[in-house]
């Protein structure tokens, strides 16, 4: 009788023992933009031990992970990360967009409702309201109560807002020009937090007006073409590509302090500014878990201007890697070792520069829009006998005169399949579809998935098309991204600390996956329009 009285003593002692918390006190997210997986192992023998190895040494690498649909840039890229649903759903069609009903271009986050702060510029007219579902920072907002803080720091404006939702109590980028400062909106904030002003006030920005040169010898970057190629643009002021830079030299004709973003400085600054801000808001500091979102842009800027196979690429990732190992290093000691969970990726990967792809016999090539414009307009005109039929051609995708068509009494399905006829005839474009036959296709086909997770019915074209592998609609020199193909849309994820599991995988997992993963690490709800599905691999068992 004893023996069962004191196993029921024990039973409910052990019930009303409390769950120990196991969410992490702060979820740092990292999108390093227009970063490439294989760039992990391309530079691996450059990199320390305490940056991008450190995911490998404590943490999970998911080495299979892609965008499932076909816009990777910047804003779509940043929408899914945070919504874990496609650009169908959250209607961030591309960083910039044609709008059917104003007929007017639409930037993914402007919003002149709203004005700056920190800025008497309009570069601070920004807000979320583009953006048509809520992220997982949003859900940990609402599950605090609000208590939960959220930041985002970008270069880039869409970078910032994107990444945090709706709900975040700050979005900070970068106003550069004359001014060199990190701006957000009257969204969020009426004054900048103390903390940020005396940030912009210390003009720690004017240490990195200096001579941009290779962190190790260059001769050592054997990863990368030579220091001066045709691939590579040029700055103003510079007569060719190469080391050293003189940014204070350079840039008055280079923008003022916008020459930083094209260097690994830029992606410098964004971790002092995250450093503020962590110290500044206190993150991670208390039970309620807070979310600090951070995008380095500069690389994104390096490779747009030199392209994937410069030095200058390869000088980026290798300061980048130093910048994290300073910023996990902080986190360690105002957080607390095995407090936070940190997870990388990225918004797009890149393509080689197409001329370069040529010369190596591989194919490639350019599409000429400027001459597929005008020569679609022409035939459409002598076809159906009226102009101005064709409202507007952007990110590969067609729009068409509804008014125009009905007005003249024309066919809608033949004046579709004309186009798409013309479309496919022309030199670099792979495929085409009618919005309406995209939705009926169902054949497996990868980049077919990936057009229709795309496109979304009240923001996307009539008809969209694709380019062949290694064509580009860009200049020759520096590299591009936007395509369904597998150099856009194979990006890293990796994750360590409270909660992550050691491991990794080569499993095909989504960019609509990290929300829904990391919503399952923080014990909130999934975002509004989520489709993906927890990593479990990654995520240690409650």
């Amino acid at each position: 009788m004893k023996s069962i009285l004191l196993l029921l003593i024990i039973v409910f002692v052990g019930c009303k023992t409390p769950i120990q918390p196991s969410k992490p006190k702060l979820v740092v997210g990292i999108v390093v933009d227009q970063m490439r997986m294989d760039y992990l192992t391309r530079f691996e023998s450059q990199f320390g031990n305490a940056g991008f190895k450190r995911f490998y040494k404590e943490g999970f690498v998911a080495k299979n992970h892609h965008f499932d649909y076909t816009q990777t840039q910047t804003g779509p890229g940043h929408a899914s990360i945070a919504t874990g649903s496609p650009p169908a759903i959250h209607g961030i069609i591309s960083n910039a967009w044609f709008d059917k009903v104003s007929g007017r271009n639409q930037n993914c986050v402007s919003d002149n409702r709203y004005r700056g702060v920190g800025t008497s510029s309009k570069v601070g007219q920004k807000a979320p309201t583009q953006l048509l579902a809520s992220a997982f920072a949003d859900e940990n907002r609402l599950a605090t109560q609000m208590r939960g803080k959220t930041i985002g720091v970008s270069i880039k404006d869409r970078g910032a807002i994107l990444a945090i939702g709706h709900t975040a109590n700050g979005a900070y980028w970068f106003s550069g020009k004359n001014e060199g400062n990190f701006v957000s909106s009257t969204f969020y904030m009426d004054a900048l937090p103390q903390w940020a002003a005396d940030f912009n006030t210390s003009r720690i920005i004017d240490n990195y007006l200096t001579t941009w040169d290779t962190y190790f010898p260059i001769d050592t970057y054997i990863e990368s073409g030579p220091d001066d190629t045709p691939y590579e643009g040029v700055l103003n002021g510079k007569e060719t590509p190469t080391f050293p830079y003189d940014l204070k030299k350079l840039a008055g004709d280079n923008g003022g302090y916008d020459v930083l973003g094209a260097t690994p400085f830029g992606n410098s600054l964004i971790t002092d500014f995250a450093l503020a801000a962590l110290n500044g808001e206190q993150l991670g500091k208390d039970d309620d878990a807070d979310v600090l979102m951070i995008s380095f842009s500069s690389t994104d800027y390096i490779g747009h201007k030199y392209g994937i196979n410069a030095k200058e690429l390869q000088d980026a990732y290798v300061r980048l890697d130093r910048d994290l190992a300073r910023l996990f290093s902080a986190l360690d000691n105002q957080v607390g070792k095995g407090e936070y969970a940190v997870f990388l990726t990225s918004d797009h990967g890149a393509s080689h520069v197409s001329n370069f792809l040529i010369d190596n016999n591989i194919p490639g090539g350019y599409f000429r829009k400027s001459d597929f414009v005008r020569q679609l307009n022409e035939a459409v005109a002598s076809r159906f006998g009226t102009l101005d039929l064709v409202r507007n051609i952007s990110n590969n995708e067609i729009f068409l005169n509804h008014e125009g068509i009905t007005k003249s009494k024309i066919n809608w399905e033949q004046i579709q399949q004309f186009v798409v006829s013309f479309a496919l005839s022309f030199h670099g474009i792979a495929t085409a579809y009618s919005a309406d036959n995209l939705m009926l296709q169902n054949d497996n086909n990868a980049i077919v998935q990936r057009l229709q997770r795309g496109h979304h019915p009240k923001r996307s074209g009539d008809i969209v098309f694709t380019l062949l592998p290694g064509y580009t609609s860009y200049g020759p020199t520096g590299s591009t991204h936007g395509s369904a193909y597998v150099y856009d849309t194979h990006i890293p994820l990796l994750m360590f600390g409270k909660g992550v599991r050691k491991g990794s995988t080569y499993a095909h997992t989504s960019i609509t996956d990290i929300a829904p993963t990391i919503s399952a690490l923080l014990g909130v709800s999934n975002p509004t329009g989520n489709t993906g599905n927890p990593i479990v691999k990654a995520l240690r068992k409650p």
